[in-house]
């Protein structure tokens, strides 16, 4: 019996000093998990205090590249309108011809005033005043406004059209603000001697247009990319001014591909909805 009283009072007394270690750790590890929930509270604030940071440094730079954005298009019907002052001075014009290039150089100046009011609403076109639309007119249009353009980088446009009348739904200046803008590039990834090349025909009950160029081309990743905001095959571009003509593009319920190999060219094949097909569609 006194061996079995002195095993018990032993084990008695080991179990006593195991819970005051485990009491000990206990106490260890819940004054650790207080440093570190306050450690955790500490790290959380500071990068909620980044965060806020981030973001204002975010909208900043937002706000520059929407200003640079913003240039860069309204640069596009300067551009033209400075190709036709020069034009003008040309003493052989007839009065014909000088009345044209003075009316398209105010139409082009109206055209960079609506670009900068699309672009307040941050790059989000819609369309408000919907109508029916010759897209054979409107790439005649386009492509006098673009020549002078292109004559000056001697870059040759050709036009082949399909002797019919396209009807579209659409708004006309911004379906010239988004076809310029693609042709204006095109223009601008070619060297000296290049051509685009227009093509207007249909296909499968739909309008298709087809805007090729002989420039520098695309890879992979930039087809992939392109359209995308911030993003720009070219040295000082924005890539706003391509998303706003793709957006264009889709609120005029058309559709838009791209094909493209580096130093072979791109091709943009854009496709919008003839009156007819579109009426039926929404039936």
């Amino acid at each position: 019996m006194t061996v079995i009283a002195f095993l018990s009072i032993l084990i008695a007394i080991m179990i006593f000093l195991k819970n005051r270690i485990l009491n000990k750790r206990t106490q260890e590890l819940n004054a650790i998990n207080k440093l570190l929930t306050i450690e955790n509270e500490n790290h959380m604030r500071t990068v909620q205090k980044l965060q806020e940071e981030m973001n204002k440094l975010t909208q900043l730079k937002t706000v520059s590249e929407i200003a640079a954005s913003i240039s860069h298009e309204v640069r596009n019907p300067l551009t033209v309108t400075r190709g036709f002052t020069q034009l003008l001075r040309d003493g052989s014009l007839s009065d014909e011809q000088r009345n044209q290039y003075i009316r398209l150089s105010l139409e082009e100046l109206d055209r960079a005033e609506r670009i900068i009011g699309d672009y307040l609403s941050f790059a989000k076109p819609s369309i408000e005043n919907e109508e029916v639309l010759h897209l054979n007119e409107e790439i005649e249009y386009i492509v006098q406004v673009i020549n002078p353009y292109a004559t000056m980088n001697n870059i040759t446009v050709e036009v082949d059209m399909e002797d019919c009348q396209y009807a579209i739904l659409g708004e006309k200046q911004k379906l010239h603000q988004s076809l310029l803008n693609i042709i204006k590039n095109g223009i601008e990834a070619m060297d000296n001697k290049g051509k685009i090349s227009i093509q207007l025909k249909k296909f499968n009950e739909l309008a298709q247009l087809i805007i090729k160029d002989n420039g520098q081309g695309m890879s992979e990743e930039q087809i992939n990319n392109i359209g995308t905001a911030y993003f720009s095959t070219k040295e000082k571009g924005t890539g706003l001014g391509t998303m706003v003509a793709f957006n264009i593009i889709k609120a005029m319920h058309g559709d838009y591909t791209i094909e493209s190999k580096i130093g072979k060219g791109t091709c943009f094949c854009i496709t919008f909805p003839l009156v007819d097909s579109y009426s039926r569609m929404k039936e």
